[in-house]
């Protein structure tokens, strides 16, 4: 059974830190500002938030909070990993802070089949009773998931309600929007993309932008779904010098720059990554004064 169905803007939490701390009162300002802009759903701890570089107690914390402040429209908590082992910890780990469903990355680094990608997430989704959102983001993981893969566990796996499509390839997209069943939603993961994939048919889009344009990118996605396309093209052209310079550095680098131009968070980062240079943070800075 379909536990939920995620369509429109969901956005890819950023965590701010202070001073190599997570700083949970500039997290409660931006889930707040989120809501506040209309906001479908919520992706906390996903590759947006650092999450590889957060303790287990953060985690639950940043999930706790999101839950709290957001109690009435769906949150996405990110749980994937390369090992089927961790990811079901994660899993058990999350489950009493109460997401409607888990974001899972296709199994990076191992490289795994088209087939072992299909076990992987039958054996997730048999773990949890929460829907499962399968991530394809090959520029991350090195594995391409494949249309015919998705649609496969689409169709079987009945808790497998949605993808969240970063591969850059709109055939492959657009194949799995003809043939995967109804009720499963298909999501851009490429905020340049969200506008083209919804006019084929598409849902809506797991959103990096939106954590700093959060008005726009919700008026523009909605105008899709109402099939006000031209209205949703010039927004989505206002949008693009964003949704480009979002990526000038490894994400999310530019985004935290830019939410320290606008007085939210602090740009720090986790190492491996580093703080945003002086010329991105000069970019997000001219980049959000002309939205």
């Amino acid at each position: 059974m379909k536990t939920i169905v995620l369509k429109g803007c969901g956005t890819a939490l950023a965590t701010p830190f202070r001073d190599g701390k997570v700083d949970y009162a500039a997290y409660r300002k931006l889930v707040e500002r989120q809501l506040a802009a209309g906001i479908h759903f919520l992706v906390p701890l996903g590759s947006t938030a650092e999450t590889p570089c957060l303790e287990d107690d953060e985690r639950c914390e940043l999930l706790k909070i999101a839950r709290e402040l957001c109690p009435d429209r769906p949150i996405v908590a990110g749980v994937g990993t390369n090992s089927l082992a961790a990811t079901l910890r994660n899993i058990r780990m999350l489950e009493p802070y109460g997401p409607d469903a888990y974001l899972v990355v296709v199994p990076y680094y191992n490289k795994p089949t088209q087939d072992g990608m299909y076990e992987y997430f039958k054996a997730v989704a048999a773990s949890t009773a929460k829907g499962i959102v399968m991530y394809n983001v090959p520029g991350r993981t090195g594995s391409n998931l494949h249309a015919a893969t998705a649609v496969r566990a689409a169709r079987d796996i009945p808790n497998v309600i949605a993808v969240k499509e970063a591969s850059g390839d709109l055939n492959q997209i657009q194949e799995i929007i003809r043939n995967a069943p109804e009720g499963f939603s298909v999501l851009s993961g490429n905020d340049d993309q969200t506008w083209p994939l919804m006019a084929c048919g598409g849902d809506g889009v797991i959103s990096v932008a939106s954590n700093l344009a959060p008005g726009l990118v919700v008026e523009m996605v909605e105008a899709a779904q109402s099939e006000e396309m031209a209205r949703a093209r010039d927004l989505n052209a206002r949008l693009m010098p964003l949704f480009r310079d979002c990526f000038v550095e490894s994400n999310p680098i530019p985004l935290k720059a830019g939410l320290a131009a606008l007085g939210l968070c602090t740009p720090d980062m986790r190492s491996p990554l580093t703080t945003a240079t002086a010329a991105t943070m000069e970019i997000m800075k001219n980049t959000l004064s002309r939205l």
